[in-house]
């Protein structure tokens, strides 16, 4: 197995999908759970969202449901999925072949557009390439291995 830093499409996919856990974690859940976005909000990584709402998806000042879902589905199952994603990654695991191709259909297949499509594609444009990347670097790499037990 050689290491992951030999790996540049898998340390870049590592590095990106580590952000997501981060955003996952940081600003999703809490938002999901009821933290308001606000300039006081007692949760500084929402305080710093508050500008963004304003000017680009209001939606966060006052969530509707299907954005508190989105939140909590965020937090709960992505960040988690995307956990194991980064450590099959670095093990070069036969498992990420399923985990890594539910990832990229269920980003691409999601239920919700932006309304703005193309500005919103501008700012979240690594969010269309990266599962994408993933899900050809687990149907094409040859270099996943089965771990006996």
């Amino acid at each position: 197995m050689r290491s992951i830093h030999r790996r540049p499409l898998d340390l870049g996919l590592a590095c990106f999908f580590s952000v997501s856990v981060l955003y996952g974690f940081l600003i999703s859940l809490p938002e999901g759970l009821g933290v308001a976005v606000a300039p006081d909000s007692p949760w500084p990584p929402l305080r710093s969202l508050y500008a963004w709402a304003l000017a680009q998806e209001p939606a966060h000042l006052d969530p509707p449901p299907n954005l508190i879902a989105s939140c909590l589905f965020d937090g709960f199952f992505q960040a988690p999925a995307l956990l194991l994603v980064i450590l099959g990654l670095v093990r070069q695991s036969a498992w990420l072949r399923p985990l890594g191709l539910f990832y990229f259909a269920q980003t691409f297949l999601g239920p919700h557009p932006p309304p703005n499509t193309a500005y919103y594609l501008a700012f979240n444009l690594p969010w269309l390439f990266a599962p994408a990347a993933l899900g050809l670097r687990v149907l094409l790499g040859r270099d996943l291995v089965r771990r006996s037990a």
